[in-house]
């Protein structure tokens, strides 16, 4: 029989630019090249959600209302991605949702919008320097090629905890003053990279790799 992974798609219906889904469409290819079904559901407003039940969570970008939208709604969540984060579950979360991981995410107008407050970093917006373009940066599985479009400036706040997922080589990344792309923490990832990031084989094959290894620990943690 073949095994089924679960990935749970945070707001799909709202959280989905520059091609963002195509993520989960190529690590459903991946994962098929493994011998394993897919099964993907959107969790989208109002709707129940235990990050417990899912090998995989995706968090996708979105358009400034959208995400504002997003914020006030996904404040239920933060226990159980608090939990499933910790405990090295494998999630991969693009621009507005990787900046609602962080603590909190300033607008253009001084606005402060609340994020998770799971990982220590937060969010500046300044409207009048967008930073858009081809990206690529090293990381430890190899050089990454993307495209990114965002007002957003992401700053860690505690930089023993977080790392950064590549090294800039072209583009902006988390702002134009660090030098770096995207996050990782334990087995969580944070990035600007559009285009979708996971077009790179090397990080789609890294990921796939801790997705089916996260459903190993979770079936076997089922009754029998």
């Amino acid at each position: 029989m073949t095994e089924t992974i679960k990935v749970a798609y945070l707001y799909e219906d709202l959280m989905n630019t520059y091609g963002d889904s195509g993520d989960v469409k190529i690590l459903r290819y991946w994962l098929s090249k493994q011998g394993y079904a897919t099964v993907v559901d959107n969790i989208s407003l109002n709707c129940p959600f235990d990050a417990s039940d899912y090998d995989f969570v995706f968090f996708g970008g979105g358009q400034d209302y959208e995400q504002t939208v997003v914020a006030k709604d996904l404040a239920r969540f933060k226990d159980t991605l608090q939990t499933y984060i910790e405990n090295d579950g494998p999630m991969l979360a693009i621009c507005g949702g990787y900046q609602l991981l962080g603590s909190y995410y300033k607008t253009s107008s001084g606005t402060v919008i609340d994020g998770l407050g799971i990982l220590p970093l937060h969010t500046v917006f300044k409207a009048d320097s967008r930073m858009i373009g081809d990206t690529e940066f090293e990381t430890p599985f190899g050089t990454v090629k993307a495209f990114e479009n965002h007002s957003g400036r992401t700053y860690f706040d505690d930089k023993t905890k977080l790392k950064p997922l590549g090294k800039m080589i072209q583009g902006y990344g988390n702002n134009p003053d660090d030098g770096v792309e995207g996050m990782r923490y334990k087995n969580t990832f944070g990035s600007y990279a559009h285009g979708p990031i996971l077009r790179n084989e090397n990080i789609a094959k890294a990921i796939t790799a801790l997705v089916i290894e996260n459903h190993q620990k979770r079936t076997a943690a089922q009754p029998v």
